[in-house]
């Protein structure tokens, strides 16, 4: 056999081995960014859900956007206010105000527009997903009887 020819089918085989782990790659990096897009997808929903929760019972809006204020609070397990928190709170601000407006009207055009630029917002300002707060793990806190 001509040593050409082999060199010509290990060439072969290296480039289909190649090939493969590109698309092994693409595909992982692929199936990674779907998963975070599901995951975003669902804390979204569930967020939202509890401070449409917290809002229904309101009487008047303000109210109503305080209610959502601290339902946001409470997910985030922030107990205590800082500048930054404080700064993420008012930004949500026009979202809880837009669920307030639009929830006899069945609009959700302003709430998803609302959203969507406090979830721009906080990307551009944080450099991550507002969303990712959501992936911290809030620490055990041991129970002490004395």
């Amino acid at each position: 056999m001509p040593p050409s020819f082999l060199l010509e089918l290990r060439t072969a085989a290296e480039a289909a081995k190649a090939a493969e782990t590109s698309f092994r790659h693409e595909a992982a990096m692929r199936i990674a960014a779907l998963e975070q897009d599901r995951a975003f997808a669902f804390r979204r929903l569930n967020l939202m859900q509890v401070i449409a929760d917290a809002m229904a019972p309101a009487e008047s809006e303000d109210i109503a956007v305080a209610s959502a204020f601290a339902a946001l609070r409470s997910r985030l397990g922030w107990n205590a206010d800082s500048d930054v928190r404080l700064e993420v709170i008012s930004h949500f601000g026009p979202v809880a105000q837009a669920m307030y407006q639009d929830s006899s009207a069945d609009q959700s055009a302003n709430i998803h527009a609302a959203l969507a630029e406090f979830e721009h917002w906080y990307s551009e300002t944080r450099g991550s997903s507002f969303w990712a707060l959501f992936e911290q793990q809030i620490p055990d806190t041991p129970v002490v009887d004395f």
